[in-house]
């Protein structure tokens, strides 16, 4: 998709366009870019561009579930980062890793985040979201012994939370994938002749 500029966007597009610059994503620590050097958005926001409407309440999901979610900082930025290794998410990884470095992740456990080795992470709690999450990205669901473990640990609540959180990140994941999207600096998934490949997560 062709990155859009702040020049050609219609009343509707701009009005998406601050909302997304100017909150809490924009006026907080920048621990990644947000826009290009020439304004255009970054990773899945120039797509909510496409429908503002639509756009509006995603990224308004988004923000609600990073800043006025219940979940530990760690515990968000490890569940995401899950779902960007299931996906192979290169745009989630980039933002994620840096938001999760801010928030205490060490190297060597994002190093185990990308393979998928939750033994690495420090506590009990911070891998059964892991493990939670993981399920939830792989399956879509929980067997009755898992859920019974993540209800005990995070109540009903933060179950929902965080089965909120990977079915939004799942979301950005599809669409970073289907536009094309790459981490800066690097080059975007090739688009394969031929049908499109079954299933979701790679």
């Amino acid at each position: 998709m062709r990155r859009l500029r702040p020049g050609e966007l219609d009343a509707d597009q701009r009005a998406l366009y601050e909302e997304i610059v100017s909150g809490p994503r924009g006026t907080g620590p920048r621990l990644f870019a947000l826009t290009d050097d020439a304004g255009g958005l970054e990773g899945p926001f120039n797509a909510m561009l496409l429908r503002p409407a639509l756009g509006h309440a995603l990224q308004a999901l988004g923000a609600a579930i990073r800043y006025r979610g219940a979940l530990p900082d760690r515990c968000r930025e490890i569940a995401i980062l899950v779902v960007a290794a299931v996906w192979d998410s290169a745009f989630e990884r980039h933002a994620h890793e840096a938001v999760g470095r801010a928030a205490g992740l060490a190297d060597e456990e994002l190093r185990a985040l990308r393979a998928g080795d939750h033994a690495a992470l420090a506590g009990e709690r911070e891998r059964l979201v892991a493990d939670t999450a993981r399920a939830l990205a792989d399956r879509g669901d929980l067997t009755g012994e898992e859920y019974a473990r993540a209800r005990d640990a995070l109540g009903e609540d933060g179950v929902f939370e965080l089965t909120t959180l990977v079915g939004y990140y799942a979301t950005l994941a599809l669409q970073l994938r289907v536009f094309r999207v790459a981490a800066p600096g690097e080059d975007g998934p090739a688009r394969e002749d031929g049908p499109a490949r079954g299933g979701g997560p790679a």
